[in-house]
This record gives structure tokens, C-alpha cells and sequence, in this order.
């Protein structure tokens, strides 16, 4: 079993409208903008990342923001909801205001004996707040909402499987334990990890999910540099993983491969971070290019929708 996995460092989803995107989570959720770059492989789409005040790994929210892309297909090898920790006491807060934002699909519930309010994104986006004990993680506190009640960073993700085993099995071996069941879901965390430190593995019937707007594309986890990412590289392929290659990535390192269950996981390192390229006060607010695509600037700069923050 691995140890140099400490929980999430990122979540990376697609969607339909670029502005529409940035409003949702600077504004209605209150996150940092905290880098606006491109997509490596597609340099003509945004790459946005949201995050707490420095992007720390377990908070960062990424977007591609592809305009012509059509709407997701739920169903069986796709992440679920992905969760955001708040403090305890601050779902009335949450509540209320996302209704006075208009924001679709609020309801409340319990999981695992933890208060959660459920709601979707501008693309039908699955995610949930919650209630989070003892969360010690500093969140943004210069944006729309104030410290008391701010987003931590995540919590969780769900996975939904047809058959879970095979990736409960890759999750432990990559450092996570089982800690409880409720019905279809098993939920595994990782001991002392970074915060952003559990998964829920719902097991599902049905057809299989299609990749659209609103769908998470990868799920990346953290490691804290890249000594630690080559052995967690290796121990996989040992396994019996196709593994990429270590990418730069320019904010992480980053290797990829593929779940039983067709979910894309990527391994990212805590370094060197977003601010290395810019200040950390000044964090999201200039376009920042890959170097391989700082010949296009001008063109991108007249072909990327504009986003007002």
C-alpha cells in the first residue's frame, strides 16, 4: 500500500460557457479565481482554476470551457458529485444564498452523518456542500463570501461504478482504507490526509456515461513532489497500469491513467504552484499561456471570449 497520496489536489470538469463558469464559482461560490491559462492539447479553450487564496492542492476547482460542446449523459464510469467542505452551522447560509442566486437543484440531506445541501452548476454540474468538523484549511476571504462561512475546499468525490470492487481495490492499494457503508456507497478516506482526503464509490445500474458540458473529465491526486510521483508511477505500473509519462504542466507535475472503471485519475505534485508565474496577490487576473503557445498570444487573445470578473 502506497502512502505518498494525501487526498485530492484537484477536480477538472467541462463546460459550455467560459463567463458563465467564472461567475458561478467567483461569485455564487465565493473561490478565487487563481489562474486563467489555456488547455495543453486544445490552446484555443480556457483552462480556469478556482481555489482558496494560493490554489493550495485539495482546493482547486479547474474548467475547460468548451462553447460548442453538448450536454453530458449521467450514468455508470463518471464522477458523481464532487463536494466542497463549509464549517459547521453554515448550510443555512448556503441555503439562502444560492437560492438568492438562483442556483438550480437545492435540497438537503444526511450522508454518513454529515449535513449536506446538494445543488447544480450552470451545466448541470453535480455538487453538494458539507458540514465539514474541524476543518482547519484557510479559505478565500477577499471574495463574495466572508471567512465564517467560506469553502475550505473539497471534501470529497463520488465515483459511480457498475462494479465498485475492482476500484476499491486500486484505491487501497493507492493509500485509502474503507471507513463505512451506507446502502450502494463506500466511502474511503485517506488517514491523515491533506483535508480534501475522501471518496465515495457509488455503484449504479445502466448505461454507461458519455463526457459533456458539466462532466468531471480527471480527477487528480495529490502528491507533495516528484521524487514522491515517480515512486507512486512506478509501484502502478508495476501493478499493471498504463502510465504516462511525467508531464510539466507548468503549476504541477502531472501522470495519468485510466480506473478499472473507465474514470481518468492523474497523480499532481504540490509544486512548484501558482504563483510561479505571478504574484500571489495578482493570482487569475492575467492570461497566462503554456511556453510552447506564447507565439499564439495574439491570435488567442482575439479568439478567447472575454470573461469580466
Amino acid at each position: 500500500m502506497l502512502d505518498q497520496i494525501k487526498g485530492l489536489h484537484h477536480v477538472t470538469s467541462m463546460a459550455r460557457d467560459a463567463q458563465e463558469n467564472n461567475s458561478f464559482f467567483t461569485h455564487k461560490l465565493g473561490l478565487r479565481r487563481v489562474k486563467k491559462t489555456v488547455n495543453f492539447d486544445a490552446p484555443d479553450v480556457y483552462h480556469l482554476y478556482y481555489g482558496d487564496e494560493q490554489g493550495t492542492p485539495g482546493s482547486v476547482m479547474t474548467y475547460f470551457p468548451f462553447p460548442n460542446i453538448g450536454p453530458r449523459r449521467g450514468g455508470a464510469g463518471e464522477v458523481g458529485t464532487t463536494v466542497f467542505a463549509v464549517p459547521e452551522g453554515a448550510l443555512s447560509f448556503w441555503r439562502d444564498r444560492l437560492a438568492a442566486e438562483g442556483v438550480a437543484g437545492l435540497s438537503e440531506s444526511e450522508s454518513f452523518g454529515e449535513k449536506r445541501l446538494v445543488f447544480t452548476g450552470p451545466d448541470h454540474d453535480e455538487f453538494a456542500l458539507v458540514e465539514a468538523k474541524d476543518d482547519g484549511r484557510q479559505p478565500w476571504t477577499k471574495g463574495a463570501v466572508a471567512g465564517d462561512e467560506a469553502i475550505r475546499g473539497f471534501h470529497s468525490v463520488s465515483l459511480r461504478l457498475r462494479d465498485g470492487g475492482a476500484t476499491e481495490e486500486l484505491l487501497t492499494f493507492m493509500g485509502y482504507q474503507p471507513v463505512d457503508k451506507s446502502g450502494a456507497v463506500t466511502r474511503l478516506a485517506v488517514p491523515g490526509g491533506n483535508g480534501a482526503d475522501v471518496i465515495d464509490i457509488e455503484t449504479i445500474a445502466g448505461n454507461r456515461a458519455d463526457l459533456g458540458a458539466g462532466s468531471v473529465h480527471h480527477v487528480a491526486f495529490a502528491v507533495e513532489n516528484r521524487a514522491r510521483q515517480l515512486e507512486v508511477r512506478k509501484a502502478l505500473m508495476d501493478t499493471g497500469y498504463q502510465v504516462t509519462p511525467v508531464i510539466d504542466r507548468d503549476y504541477f507535475w502531472a501522470i495519468y491513467f485510466r480506473t478499472p472503471g473507465g474514470i481518468l485519475f492523474e497523480v499532481a505534485t504540490n509544486e512548484p504552484g501558482f504563483d510561479r508565474d505571478e504574484d500571489t496577490a495578482h493570482l487569475g487576473e492575467a492570461l497566462k499561456l503554456p511556453t510552447q503557445h506564447e507565439h499564439l498570444r495574439r491570435i488567442l487573445e482575439s479568439h478567447l471570449q472575454p470573461i469580466a470578473d
